[in-house]
Order: C-alpha cells, then sequence, then structure tokens
C-alpha cells in the first residue's frame, strides 16, 4: 500500500493547508490556483495528478481508484464546500480515502486469486458490502484512536500519521476478522 499511503498523506497535507489557510491559499501552493472557487469534484479532480501521480504500478493503481472513488463520495458524506472545510470534514476525507484505498486493494488481492469470494453473485455482493462496513468501522476506530494527532500535524508529519493510520486500520481489521471468524 505504499502509493495509497503517499497519496493519503499529500491528500492530507493538502487538506490540512486548506483547514489553516484557506483553500485559495492551498491550491496556490500547488500552482491550481486556477481552481479556486470552483465546485469540491472539479478542485478534487484538478488535484489527482497531485495526491496520485499517474504510473503504472497496481499500487499507484489502487491508489488513484481510491482517490476517484473518495471523488465521488464527497457529496454523500455532505462535503460539497473546500473553502468552509473543517477539520471534522478533513477526518471524513481522509477515512473516505483510506477506506477506498484498503477496499481497492482486497479487491485486488481478489482478482489475483490471493483472497476468494463466494462464486453466488448476490453473496458476493453481499460479502463486499460487508467489507466496506468492516474497513470504514477500521480505518474509523484508528482515526478515533489518533485524533487528538490530527490537529497538531505539520507537513514533516503528515506521511508519518498516515502510516500509523493504516497500521492501525490494518491492525483492527485483523482483529475484527478473528473475532467474527471465532464466533
Amino acid at each position: 500500500m505504499g502509493s495509497a499511503r503517499g497519496a493519503g498523506s499529500r491528500l492530507l497535507g493538502f487538506l490540512s493547508d486548506a483547514v489553516a489557510r484557506g483553500a485559495a491559499e492551498a491550491l496556490r501552493a500547488l500552482n491550481l490556483d486556477g481552481l479556486a472557487g470552483r465546485p469540491i469534484e472539479e478542485i478534487f479532480l484538478g488535484l489527482a495528478d497531485y495526491v496520485c501521480p499517474d504510473g503504472g504500478s497496481i499500487d499507484e493503481g489502487v491508489a488513484r481508484e481510491a482517490f476517484i472513488e473518495t471523488i465521488a463520495d464527497l457529496a454523500g458524506a455532505g462535503i460539497t464546500d473546500l473553502d468552509g472545510l473543517t477539520a471534522e470534514q478533513m477526518q471524513t476525507v481522509f477515512e473516505l480515502y483510506a477506506t477506498n484505498a484498503i477496499e481497492a486493494r482486497l479487491c485486488n488481492d481478489i482478482g489475483a486469486k490471493t483472497v476468494t469470494l463466494p462464486g453466488d453473485s448476490r453473496e458476493a455482493a453481499r460479502v463486499q458490502a460487508q467489507l466496506n462496513d468492516f474497513i470504514r468501522r477500521g480505518v474509523a476506530d484508528a482515526l478515533t484512536t489518533a485524533r487528538a494527532a490530527v490537529a497538531a500535524l505539520t507537513p514533516d508529519r503528515v506521511l508519518a500519521f498516515v502510516e500509523r493510520i493504516y497500521e492501525q486500520a490494518f491492525g483492527i481489521l485483523q482483529i475484527m476478522g478473528d473475532a467474527e471468524a471465532e464466533a
């Protein structure tokens, strides 16, 4: 998940900057000031190459797919204005991205037959929905554990924070999976 971690770090760094200095200044710092005042989906599409640079590896594809899914999830999460982004919304955007990245990685593992799904399409869809909920809870729990750290992030601390969140989320997922397997 190296590319997804790097992308998560860049996304969180940008969002932190947007909350601290405003969207226009955060965009200007990336030479994307032409996106200021645009709808959030357009801004995020414009950020795609910064957050997850195009590449050819599976990890890079996972990161980009997760970011595009996050853009699609913004309106459903009630996040429609980057100019008024709150710290809580910043956390929600990162939670959406991390959830999408982990799920995309697991789906890739399913495609590579590292993980198998039921043969029945309805059962497979049910498993996918449960998996998304499971991952989202794991990421949310990891973020809740580290919530105080989000407010104190500096650009130098962002990557270490993102690494810690992924490790915690995967740890929580493993614990939850083991508990469900025992039940």
